[in-house]
């Protein structure tokens, strides 16, 4: 994640609007001019935000100096100390709400990632995020998906082509699908189909799909399944250049990812870290 790319300042920019817009009005009351604190964990987890809040504090008040003791993606315990700060008191104040905010739900992302990816430890199989994220948090959040141990899928619309159930039900033929996207999409373009059964799934790799969706399998079903499709895109040769057929499983259960851990599957998407994990609460002490 580029913190210095023009999009991700003016986001940043927005949210330091959202909360001091043309100032904290209680600021007249602080009478000291400088002062120190630091951050406290109050439950253990996986830290992401380490850059996020170096540029929050530098946007509000450059002569904020501020020392952290952990980097994204560390893991850290209950009571532990994990940032110190020192700078204008008026703006460590304004800062807190803010910088809190974004560590806590970032951190609380990475928490329940990381506690997935250990479930496929051993494996080969890795866990990718989704499009489902909160609108203008997704670069954000797909990051913290990352400092957890996940891998991105498609950050949008635009750099890969998924067909999915709509898509499938609005278009006559899938082979005259994909032959309309590699012709107007350039050479690099991923497709991706997803399939809700079996024969769907065959039709996707004999359409030419680079990568097969299977939602909500049946995780016995699954394995006979996978042997099956690995077979059928062995030997067939109209995948455009590509040779290896990515296969993904989503629609399931974070509790019953353990009964996937079948060969021969690549990826298990999931939504969950972004819809289902909470925030991890940390603390602003302030030291006299």
């Amino acid at each position: 994640m580029d913190l210095n790319s023009p999009k991700i300042s003016r986001i940043i920019d927005d949210w330091i609007e959202e909360d001091i817009g043309k100032g904290d009005l209680t600021s007249s009351a602080i009478t000291k001019t400088t002062g120190k604190a630091h951050w406290i964990a109050k439950e253990e987890g996986i830290f992401c935000g380490v850059g996020i809040i170096k540029t929050i504090l530098k946007k509000i008040d450059e002569m904020i100096e501020c020392r952290f003791f952990i980097n994204d993606g560390d893991k850290f315990l209950k009571d532990q100390k994990l940032i110190e700060l020192y700078g204008p008191s008026r703006s460590l104040l304004a800062s807190e709400r803010i910088t809190l905010n974004i560590a806590m739900h970032l951190s609380g992302i990475s928490t329940y990632t990381k506690n997935i990816v250990d479930v496929l430890k051993g494996t080969n199989i890795y866990l990718a995020d989704t499009r489902k994220t909160t609108p203008g948090l997704r670069i954000f959040e797909k990051y913290a998906f990352k400092c957890g141990g996940g891998i991105n899928h498609r950050m949008g619309l635009y750099d890969a082509a998924m067909i999915k159930e709509n898509h499938i039900a609005w278009t006559e033929n899938l082979n005259d699908a994909v032959k309309k996207i590699r012709l107007n999409t350039p050479f690099t373009t991923h497709i991706i189909i997803e399939a809700e059964d079996i024969k769907q799934a065959k039709d996707a790799v004999l359409a030419g799909a680079d990568s097969i969706l299977l939602d909500e399998f049946n995780p016995e079903l699954l394995k006979k399944d996978i042997k099956e499709l690995r077979e059928i895109s062995k030997n067939y040769s109209n995948r455009s250049m590509r040779n290896q057929l990515i296969i993904e499983v989503s629609g399931i259960n974070p509790k019953d990812i353990s009964n996937y851990l079948i060969d021969g599957v690549d990826l298990i998407s999931t939504s969950s870290s972004i819809t289902k994990s909470n925030w991890i609460d940390f603390s602003m002490r302030y030291i006299n």
